[in-house]
Protein backbone atom coordinates (compact mmCIF):
# COMPACT_ATOMS: atom_id res chain seq x y z
CA UNK A 1 0.00 0.00 0.00
CA UNK A 2 1.26 3.31 -0.31
CA UNK A 3 0.44 6.57 1.24
CA UNK A 4 -1.69 9.68 -0.30
CA UNK A 5 -1.64 13.30 1.14
CA UNK A 6 -3.63 15.35 -0.03
CA UNK A 7 -2.58 18.90 0.88
CA UNK A 8 -5.17 21.09 0.02
CA UNK A 9 -7.69 18.93 2.01
CA UNK A 10 -6.51 19.78 5.53
CA UNK A 11 -3.20 17.26 4.98
CA UNK A 12 -6.00 14.11 4.38
CA UNK A 13 -4.00 10.95 4.21
CA UNK A 14 -4.81 7.61 2.92
CA UNK A 15 -3.80 4.19 1.44
CA UNK A 16 -4.30 2.81 -1.60
CA UNK A 17 -2.63 0.00 -3.84
CA UNK A 18 0.07 0.62 -5.93
CA UNK A 19 -0.31 1.85 -9.13
CA UNK A 20 -3.36 3.57 -7.93
CA UNK A 21 -4.64 6.13 -10.51
CA UNK A 22 -4.59 9.45 -8.34
CA UNK A 23 -7.80 10.79 -9.00
CA UNK A 24 -9.75 8.01 -8.79
CA UNK A 25 -7.92 7.76 -5.33
CA UNK A 26 -9.33 11.25 -4.92
CA UNK A 27 -12.73 11.01 -5.64
CA UNK A 28 -12.88 7.34 -3.46
CA UNK A 29 -11.46 8.49 -0.59
CA UNK A 30 -13.02 12.67 -0.75
CA UNK A 31 -9.59 13.72 -1.46
CA UNK A 32 -10.90 16.87 -2.90
CA UNK A 33 -8.85 17.01 -6.20
CA UNK A 34 -11.52 19.08 -8.84
CA UNK A 35 -12.25 17.07 -12.02
CA UNK A 36 -14.63 17.54 -14.57
CA UNK A 37 -13.86 14.83 -17.38
CA UNK A 38 -11.88 12.69 -15.49
CA UNK A 39 -10.48 11.24 -18.56
CA UNK A 40 -7.43 13.79 -19.98
CA UNK A 41 -9.70 16.09 -22.13
CA UNK A 42 -10.43 18.96 -19.65
CA UNK A 43 -7.42 19.35 -17.65
CA UNK A 44 -9.26 20.42 -14.59
CA UNK A 45 -7.27 18.02 -12.36
CA UNK A 46 -4.32 19.73 -12.45
CA UNK A 47 -2.15 19.30 -9.22
CA UNK A 48 1.10 19.35 -8.03
CA UNK A 49 2.96 16.65 -6.44
CA UNK A 50 4.73 18.33 -3.79
CA UNK A 51 6.43 15.21 -2.68
CA UNK A 52 7.12 11.68 -3.95
CA UNK A 53 7.36 12.96 -7.19
CA UNK A 54 9.62 9.89 -8.04
CA UNK A 55 6.80 7.83 -7.58
CA UNK A 56 4.80 8.30 -10.15
CA UNK A 57 4.40 6.91 -13.50
CA UNK A 58 5.66 8.83 -16.62
CA UNK A 59 3.85 12.13 -18.24
CA UNK A 60 1.19 11.30 -20.53
CA UNK A 61 0.66 12.98 -24.06
CA UNK A 62 -2.83 14.63 -23.39
CA UNK A 63 -0.94 16.07 -19.86
CA UNK A 64 1.26 17.70 -22.56
CA UNK A 65 -1.11 19.57 -23.92
CA UNK A 66 -2.61 21.07 -20.88
CA UNK A 67 0.56 21.94 -19.12
CA UNK A 68 3.77 23.77 -20.38
CA UNK A 69 7.12 22.04 -19.43
CA UNK A 70 7.91 24.46 -16.92
CA UNK A 71 4.56 23.29 -15.01
CA UNK A 72 5.65 19.50 -15.86
CA UNK A 73 9.07 20.39 -14.51
CA UNK A 74 7.51 22.31 -11.56
CA UNK A 75 5.33 18.62 -10.63
CA UNK A 76 2.11 19.47 -11.92
CA UNK A 77 0.46 16.73 -13.06
CA UNK A 78 -2.66 15.51 -14.29
CA UNK A 79 -4.40 13.28 -11.76
CA UNK A 80 -6.55 11.68 -13.80
CA UNK A 81 -3.30 10.66 -15.86
CA UNK A 82 -1.27 9.74 -13.08
CA UNK A 83 -0.64 6.72 -11.20
CA UNK A 84 1.36 5.90 -7.84
CA UNK A 85 3.74 3.83 -6.93
CA UNK A 86 4.60 5.11 -3.65
CA UNK A 87 4.12 8.03 -1.10
CA UNK A 88 2.77 11.58 -2.57
CA UNK A 89 1.53 14.34 -1.04
CA UNK A 90 -0.76 16.64 -3.58
CA UNK A 91 -2.10 19.95 -3.61
CA UNK A 92 -4.29 22.06 -5.90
Amino acid sequence: MVQITFLSNGGKTVEAPVNSNLLRVSLREQGGIPFKCGGGLCGTCKCKVEAGREHTDDVKQKERRHLSAEELASGYRMACQTFVNGNVSVSW
